[in-house]
């Protein structure tokens, strides 16, 4: 028998939805999950790094009040007791957050973020905060590696992806603007779900780029994803972004069979030369394994020049955002911090103006593609996670999606000659984000039964 890991305990197997429904039913209590979390925190945590803020006492009593709260015979939320990580650029009422930057060290906010007060709602435990690189951009905190520490796990969501991955709490939450939930949980080897721009709130969020930011969420499996996401989703008169639409029904879906065998289309983004061998070769074998239910696309020409558009929206909008850290204390910034922020000052109007035009007329440009397949199957990062810690890996991959405002979903199902985790990213029109969720879980189960074979 394989040894289990340090820490480990076995309740930490289940996924969070059965954890959640174990302690609805009175099988599992709260308080008894809260401890194995923070007892495997405890085993991995000089190893793995992925806390900035933790306070063990604190999710304790949570977790005594949603115990005796279901003893008292009151309905329960749907994330009953589930623990939850937060990326430390997510405000929190009476706790820190400090988003990765010493310029707000000590920073306790009065109120909670919007999102945070709908997991408080549905019965979730705050556990923590986690590891941010700084300001949510690029340069990288402490965070491990959990399957090697020599490498970098990702960012900017590095402490949420290890935290999950690393089987310290069930769900985590985290933001993406370039590359930062889809990049991370392909290099640490979890489910990285990023949804249609402005399907979740921002408000009470750092805000970097507030024409691409986005919140994503982190799971092991597909289902608790949506299950997490659900929750999360919904109009916010505080954030613009979001629209007064029917509350989706994610998990439900996801958790549906498709009505018919779904069909993927292969895409080679642009840079796909610069990719690894291992992902040239995974993905070889995995659209070979899939057979009829794949064929190979090709993206309009207008795509070579997403990675230099979202560029410049995403500088132009962060020299604004972060002008107050740069007047504050521009010496105590990164390196790279000062240089994107320099360059984001230099970007004429015009041009970022022009940028803003783009998100729609390349999100034309899938009609044709999405016409005749479920979702874009493509690479989640240019290989598995590098080694050395000095920068968080290449967005490449990433940053076309989220520039068009589309759904997409990393599953952890291949892997690199030497064993590391790779990313299957899926990606699906705006607003299709159930639909997603459902190929995107029939895939994880189509090949879970393949290696099980």
């Amino acid at each position: 028998m394989k040894p289990m890991p340090k820490g480990h305990v076995a309740m930490l197997d289940l996924s969070a939805r059965e954890l959640r429904d174990r302690m609805a039913s009175g099988a599992l209590d709260a308080t008894d999950l809260v401890q194995a979390c923070l007892d495997r925190i405890a085993a991995l945590e000089p190893q793995v790094q992925a806390w900035a803020w933790l306070d063990g006492d604190h999710a304790a009593r949570q977790a005594q009040a949603l115990d005796a709260a279901r003893r008292a015979g009151r309905p329960t939320g749907p994330l009953h007791g589930l623990p939850v990580a937060l990326k430390d650029v997510i405000d929190t009422a009476k706790i820190p957050t400090q988003n990765g930057t010493p310029l707000d060290e000590g920073r306790v906010p009065e109120k909670d973020a919007a999102l945070v007060e709908r997991l408080r709602a549905a019965g979730a435990i705050i556990i923590g905060k986690t590891v941010t690189a700084e300001l949510a951009f690029m340069h990288p905190g402490k965070t491990r590696n959990p399957h090697d520490p020599a490498r970098t796990p990702g960012g900017s969501s590095s402490g949420s992806a290890a935290a999950v991955t690393a089987g310290m709490v069930p769900l985590a939450v985290g933001t993406q603007t370039g590359g930062s939930v889809i990049r991370p949980a392909a290099f640490c080897g979890t489910v990285g779900f990023k949804p249609s721009f402005g399907a979740i709130p921002r408000t009470g969020v750092l805000s970097q780029s507030p024409s691409l930011d986005t919140i994503g969420v982190f799971a092991r499996t597909v289902e608790d994803a949506a299950l997490l996401a659900e929750v999360l989703f919904g109009h916010d008169a505080g954030d613009r972004a979001t629209a007064p639409a029917p509350a989706p029904r994610l998990h439900a879906t996801a958790m549906t069979a498709p009505p018919v065998r779904p069909t993927l289309a292969f895409l080679r983004p642009p840079s796909w030369e610069q990719a690894d061998a291992d992902t040239h070769a995974g993905f070889e074998e995995l659209v070979e394994a899939l057979g009829e239910q794949c064929f190979k696309a090709a993206l309009p020409s207008a795509f070579d020049e997403a990675a230099e558009i979202r560029e410049r929206i995403n500088l132009a909008e962060m020299a604004k955002s972060f002008y107050a850290y740069e007047k504050r204390g521009r010496e105590r910034l990164s390196e790279e911090m000062r240089a994107a922020l320099d360059r984001g000052k230099t970007i004429p109007a015009r041009d970022y103006i022009a940028a803003l035009d783009w998100p729609d007329v390349l999100y034309a440009g899938l009609d044709e593609i999405f016409e005749r397949c479920d979702a874009i199957l493509a690479p989640a990062a240019l290989g598995p996670a590098p080694e050395g810690h000095a920068s968080t890996g290449d967005s490449i991959f990433n940053g076309l999606w989220t520039l068009c405002g589309t759904p997409a979903v990393t599953v952890p199902i291949l892997q690199s000659e030497t064993g590391l985790p790779m990313g299957a990213q899926l990606v699906g029109r705006r607003g299709d984000d159930a639909r997603l969720l459902r190929t995107a879980r029939w895939l994880e189960g189509l090949l879970s039964e393949e290696t099980a074979q």
